[in-house]
């Protein structure tokens, strides 16, 4: 017995030396490929998966890894933090704001490249279900090469820039449903579509619940706490509610990615997203660097040697797809021609979510493992070919216009100007229609919850307590719990003033606002009558239903409809918190004044400049009253203190004032991640005749923002000037100046 305590002591010392040294392994290696990824100016997702490769068996010269299971364990650790940060940086409320366009075009893209990966798969000898996985790995571009490739190229302020980054947003959620039904479809080792229909009806009722809860408590409780949340426990709560959320949703029957995404995407719609963004980066960063090495590791060299045909193949079409469904997307909602064609361009590769994907079919043993190596190779190419692909959209669209016919380029000038163009009564109709579905979907959803939590678990548990009382007080506590989203699904959608603008334009527009208000109504009846029938019995279900309506709409109308109005305002609040505290629109002080805290961006015009020389108060009219820096607050700043990127100022002001104010010191800069300290020198240099310097002070001449640098001292002959701010310059001074390297050469030059 003692020989196999210490015999058991022994190996589990042995497993988690291994796992600490394959983990020390592969991140020492990562960081050295990483550097020279960055060095030669390449996405460093592709260091990661070199590093992987140098670190497999696969690559002799080098010693591999002890226990491949270590970095799968470490990998999966990485996949629901990597979901977990991009459901922060998603948001639901950011997926409302992206409209229709992206929704179209990511759908058009998904969709088609779906079909085609599936028929390519096909065409390759491939099973259904492995064709299936391999059109869902082809159908997701990549937000990070996108995003690196944007700043690299300084395109993020191209209007096609954004409409790109929308069709992401919205490829994010689709990747996630995506995950569900292929995971479904898996483990039933069928298409069936009545299995296919269940598994995202399952998956649209448990999000939205989960949804709807979230939204509600959490970020009421969290403000509750905001006082004790420094870095430290903020990202202890975080990482707490992103795998608290994962576990629950395997318990739900769905992945832990999954529910990670869930979690970080009801987050992001707080006022601490900003926050939770970054200390959870760190985290995101070491297991997501992890996981691209895991998939690294799964590459192999015979395997691309002998399927390089289907590899180059599968990048064409990656290629040539993205372009063609991206564009047309584009087409389809409105967009000109050019645009299209550039954000088309921009699509041209895959990703992350292959990999995840890929992750995915392996773990359910569906995946042929000769694919996982084929992908990675596809992605690593389109990788490498995004930035030429994107510089390519300009003279492809020049060349195609010139070749386009008249007639043809006209019809499509022609809707892209009237696609937003319709009418005002058209616009209320949509509105009223959006708003009409929502509630239903939403309110249904809510009561079948309840009615589920009724019959299942409320009655059998009062049925052993007071069997005989027990469907009564089931029956009249479901009612009341179901009373408020029923009375709030019988009310009228539409608003007065939509009424009066839709009397003015259609006479009988009465008409299907009645069908849609009778319509409603029979679907309280239903869900009444329902959990009656299910408690006691059909007749006493009907009889109950009608007279219960009666109540809810002439008797508790008023009392149920302001414990309504209380639910709905507090869930708007919650879900639009991180708007409204950025705007200040439900922290009103006097008249139309209002406490806004903004995010200081690393482009605001004035940021490092002092308070009393920003346009804050003489050019915006408004008033700082905080400034919280880190964990550091500055309360009633003084006219000395500096605004530094990362800030988030307490602003005072007017709507007006609030509205014009939030773009400008919210403005992102350029990415600099890589810039290095090295990079800056100092040096002297002496001015020239035609400098456009002499006879302009560094105040007058706007060193800083013109030139980016800063002098520091002035030699005129042999002495140095004191006054150095309000010394004019001459021809023949001698500057003292620190900068970049790029900066002082374009200084130098003048």
């Amino acid at each position: 017995m003692l020989l196999a305590n210490i015999a058991q002591e022994t190996a589990s010392q042995m497993n988690v030396e291994s796992l600490i040294s394959d983990l020390a392994f592969i991140l020492l290696l990562g960081a050295g490929v990483t550097l020279l990824f960055k060095w030669i100016k390449q996405p460093v997702v592709l260091g990661y998966i070199v590093a992987g490769f140098l670190a497999s068996p696969n690559f002799e010269p080098l010693p591999s890894v002890t226990t491949e299971a270590n970095i799968e364990f470490w990998a999966q650790i990485g996949i629901v933090v990597l979901l977990f940060s991009l459901g922060v940086e998603f948001s639901f409320k950011k997926l409302v704001n992206v409209g229709g366009s992206a929704v179209v075009t990511a759908l058009i893209i998904v969709i088609g490249m779906m079909f085609t990966g599936y028929c390519i798969g096909h065409l390759m000898g491939f099973t259904n279900i492995n064709s299936l996985f391999l059109g869902g790995m082809l159908s997701m571009s990549s937000t990070t090469i996108i995003i690196k490739a944007f700043n690299d190229l300084g395109l993020q302020q191209k209007k096609f820039a954004s409409l790109v980054f929308a069709v992401l947003i919205v490829e994010d959620l689709f990747a996630v449903l995506m995950m569900v039904i292929l995971s479904s479809i898996a483990i039933n080792s069928s298409v069936e579509g009545s299995e296919m229909l269940l598994s995202v009806g399952k998956l649209v009722f448990f999000l939205i619940i989960w949804f709807l809860v979230g939204v509600y408590i959490l970020p009421s409780a969290l403000n509750r706490v905001r006082r004790f949340l420094n870095s430290e426990t903020l990202l202890i709560v975080s990482m707490g509610l992103c795998l608290g959320m994962a576990v629950f949703s395997v318990l739900c029957g769905f992945s832990l990615a999954l529910g990670a995404f869930v979690m970080g995407s009801i987050l992001a719609g707080t006022s601490l997203a900003e926050r939770i963004e970054k200390v959870v980066t760190p985290v995101k960063d070491l297991f997501g660097s992890v996981f691209f090495i895991s998939v690294g590791m799964m590459v192999q060299p015979d395997i691309i040697v002998r399927y390089w045909s289907p590899i180059l193949i599968l990048s064409v079409v990656v290629i040539i797809g993205m372009i063609i469904f991206g564009t047309a997307g584009m087409l389809v909602t409105g967009q000109p021609l050019r645009i299209a064609i550039e954000s088309g361009f921009s699509l041209t590769q895959i990703g992350e979510f292959a990999f995840i994907i890929a992750s995915l079919g392996m773990s359910l043993g569906v995946l042929d493992s000769s694919i996982y190596p084929i992908v990675v190779a596809v992605s690593v190419i389109t990788t490498f070919t995004t930035p030429y692909f994107i510089r390519m959209a300009d003279p492809f669209c020049s060349a195609l216009e010139k070749i386009l016919p008249t007639k043809l380029r006209y019809l499509i000038e022609r809707y892209s100007r009237n696609a937003g163009s319709t009418s005002h009564s058209n616009h209320i109709w949509g509105q009223l229609l959006r708003r009409y579905l929502w509630r239903i979907v939403l309110y249904a959803i809510i009561l079948i919850a309840i009615t589920l939590i009724a019959t299942g678990y409320v009655e059998p548990w009062l049925t052993a307590l007071l069997p005989q009382w027990a469907k009564f007080i089931t029956a009249v506590s479901s009612l009341l719990a179901m009373s408020p989203f029923l009375l709030a699904l019988s009310l009228p959608t539409s608003k007065k003033t939509e009424r009066e603008i839709l009397a003015e334009r259609h006479r009988n527009y009465r008409v299907p606002l009645m069908i849609m208000s009778v319509f409603k109504l029979l679907i309280v009846l239903s869900f009444i009558v329902n959990i009656l029938t299910m408690i006691y019995s059909l007749k006493v279900g009907f009889i109950g239903g009608v007279v219960i309506l009666f109540l809810i709409l002439f008797v508790f109308s008023r009392q149920i409809n302001e414990s309504m109005s209380r639910i709905e305002s507090t869930f708007m609040n919650n879900l639009n918190e991180r708007e409204l505290r950025r705007t200040g629109k439900n922290n009103s002080l006097v008249s139309d004044l209002h406490l806004a805290f903004m995010h200081v961006g690393f482009g605001c015009p004035f940021v490092g400049e002092r308070l009393m020389d920003s346009p804050l108060r003489s050019h915006f009219g408004v008033s700082v009253i905080n400034i919280q820096r880190g964990s550091e607050v500055i309360p009633v700043p003084a006219g000395e203190t500096r605004l530094f990127p990362g800030d988030t100022v307490g602003i005072i002001g007017t709507d007006n004032q609030i509205q014009s104010l939030i773009p400008v010191i919210e403005k992102e800069g350029k990415d600099d991640t890589a810039a290095d300290s090295h990079d800056f020198k100092l040096v002297d240099m002496e001015l020239s005749e035609t400098s456009p310097l002499i006879g302009h002070t560094i105040m007058e001449a706007d060193i800083r923002r013109n030139y980016y640098v800063h002098i520091v001292a002035i030699r005129r002959g042999d002495e140095f000037v004191t006054d150095i701010l309000n010394t004019p310059f001459e021809r023949g001074d001698e500057i003292w100046v620190v900068g970049s390297k790029n900066a002082l050469s374009k200084l130098n030059g003048l």
